[in-house]
């Protein structure tokens, strides 16, 4: 612990079997608490290496679910062990869990709820091999979440995330999408709650072993996050109302 606060990494995992013990091993667990590894229907040896590797929580799908349903189970998970802040790392090893304790500090010392880790901040994206139309689409989806949000962020779909406890209970997640979009939907949440968002330089590799969409379920990610943004500023003017910015049922978290 840190001040206190339990520390909680949680790892989504599915078919990461040739890049989960690299990424286990740059987790600081000096500093953390505890790793949950949720592997969500993988047809590889995933979970084989996890025990091997000695992450004590490893929770199972039986059937793929979905990335957004995989975080679900990652936050529901880490908030019943009594976690105080929560950091996603994606067990591709496409985001270094080098910056855990960057993410943490902002976070303990009451800085910022919220962190993300930016490709685009410092040019990772491109540097690390982003695709160009990839990075173009980014851009482009990020400045119209930033105009029609009233926001200022460099990115909002990496997938490097840390959260206050306090924040993922405050948020109805559990209506999020089971897909990719619950990305996006969950920032919204975040937003429209009124919590700031600091973002950090983050590094990017991207590798064969990488996940990643193809072209049409990026443009069905791309036509989500925009229906997301619409959603949120139709809210905030009152036009139209969504559970997605509802307060979460009172569930009780404790470990």
């Amino acid at each position: 612990m840190i001040k206190g606060k339990k520390i909680i990494v949680v790892l989504p995992a599915y078919n990461a079997a040739r890049t989960l013990e690299r990424t286990y091993a740059e987790i600081p667990l000096e500093m953390v608490d505890e790793v949950i590894l949720v592997d969500d229907g993988s047809s590889d040896a995933t979970v084989e290496i996890a025990r091997k590797l000695g992450i004590e929580k490893i929770i199972v799908h039986e059937q793929n679910r979905g990335y957004g349903a995989n975080q679900k189970t990652c936050y529901n998970r880490a908030l019943e062990s009594g976690a105080d802040i929560i950091i996603m790392v994606h067990p591709d090893y496409q985001y270094t869990p080098r910056l855990v304790p960057s993410m943490v500090y902002l976070i303990v010392n009451e800085l910022y709820p919220v962190v993300l880790g930016s490709r685009i901040l410092g040019r990772g994206a491109i540097k690390g091999g982003m695709p160009y139309w990839r990075y173009i689409a980014n851009r482009l989806l990020t400045l119209f979440q930033n105009v029609v949000m009233k926001q200022k962020l460099s990115e909002y779909h990496t997938g490097y995330r840390a959260f206050s406890a306090e924040v993922l209970k405050s948020v109805n997640y559990e209506s999020n999408s089971d897909d990719f979009v619950f990305d996006n939907q969950i920032l919204a949440q975040v937003l429209y709650q009124g919590y700031p968002i600091a973002e950090i330089t983050c590094p990017t590799v991207y590798h064969p072993e990488a996940s990643s969409i193809n072209f049409w379920r990026s443009l069905r990610y791309g036509i989500g996050v925009v229906f997301t943004a619409i959603q949120f500023r139709l809210q905030v003017w009152r036009i139209w109302r969504t559970k997605l910015f509802d307060k979460p049922k009172e569930v009780s978290h404790e470990g």
